[in-house]
């Protein structure tokens, strides 16, 4: 796969899959080439919800091509969602229109539907305690994540704690999937779809990758001086924020300035572990398995 060339924006996008109509969960961050700091973009009222991200990407094709990362499992492991497709071989494109199909009649991209259904959500680990046939599938981008201490994604079938990432993946893939038929000439989302020239392309992100890469480890970004500090192993000038950062808006700030910092290294774009069944059903998180050199230890918080 050719690597994408020329992009004008990177935006990160800490999502959500909760119900609702607006939702605290979700922050946007932009930045430009070069070494400008990301910048926070609001959403509508202050406020994003799903549609609103899907309108404002939307508007934003016009502007040139950005490299878009969204924090969401853009499938699941198919291993297991392969079961809904007895006698054929799915892609993940044909995981999108299920998923579709049966949320169709919930609001907001929502996908919460697809883990409730009586067929479809029986591999769902949905409440209570861990039960006896759940054995916590993951794809082989998370896998390969963990592997190399970059973080621990949660498997998108764990709908349990406050690190469940599996309704907010199907939202995404409801919102991708629409942004993509709405668009066709102009998006690709990696690397399900060839990045060419001049298309904005949306890849799938994950966080903590980028606060390992800035050696911020498990800690949690409190203050503006702790995205500065993060900032800076991205090679980007500082932000100057000033007081208490929100979780969400600080994955979307160093998550913007990471895109950029990896968007021109070739390995990022094809990492060994990249195969045929990543690249046609489970996808990739960005920036696994590209052997980059991790950044130094960040400076501890000041007391």
């Amino acid at each position: 796969m050719p690597q994408p060339a020329g992009f004008d924006r990177f935006i990160a996008i800490d999502w959500s899959g909760a119900r609702g109509r607006r939702y605290a969960g979700i922050a946007v961050a932009e930045c430009g080439p070069g070494d400008a700091p990301p910048v926070p973009v609001e959403g509508p009222g202050g406020w994003w919800s799903r549609t609103a991200v899907f309108d404002w990407l939307r508007v934003g094709l016009e502007r040139g091509p950005a490299l878009v990362g969204i924090d969401c499992a853009f499938s699941l492991p198919f291993a297991v969602a392969e079961r809904g497709f007895p006698g054929r071989v799915p892609t993940v494109f044909d995981l999108w229109d299920l998923v579709e199909s049966v949320c169709a009649g919930e609001p907001d991209f929502g996908g919460a539907p697809f883990a409730e259904h009586e067929r479809h959500g029986a591999d769902f680990w949905r409440a209570g305690p861990q039960p006896d046939w759940y054995r916590d599938p993951h794809r082989a981008a998370e896998q390969a994540c963990r592997a190399e201490g970059l973080g621990n994604p949660q498997s998108p079938y764990k709908l349990i704690g406050s690190k469940q990432v599996g309704k907010g993946g199907l939202a995404g893939m409801r919102m991708l999937r629409a942004l993509r038929m709405a668009e066709p000439e102009r998006v690709a989302v990696w690397p399900f779809d060839e990045p060419a020239p001049g298309r904005t392309v949306l890849a799938e992100i994950y966080p903590r990758l980028f606060l390992k890469r800035t050696g911020f480890g498990q800690r949690k970004i409190r203050d503006g001086a702790d995205v500065d500090a993060a900032l800076a192993q991205l090679g980007s000038r500082p932000l100057g924020l000033a007081g208490a950062v929100s979780d969400h808006a600080a994955d979307a700030l160093v998550s913007a300035a990471g895109l950029r910092r990896l968007a021109g290294r070739p390995e990022v774009w094809a990492p060994p572990a990249l195969d045929e069944r990543a690249r046609r059903q489970e996808g990739w998180i960005f920036g696994v398995g590209a052997r980059t050199t991790p950044a130094p230890p960040a400076p501890p918080p000041c007391p």
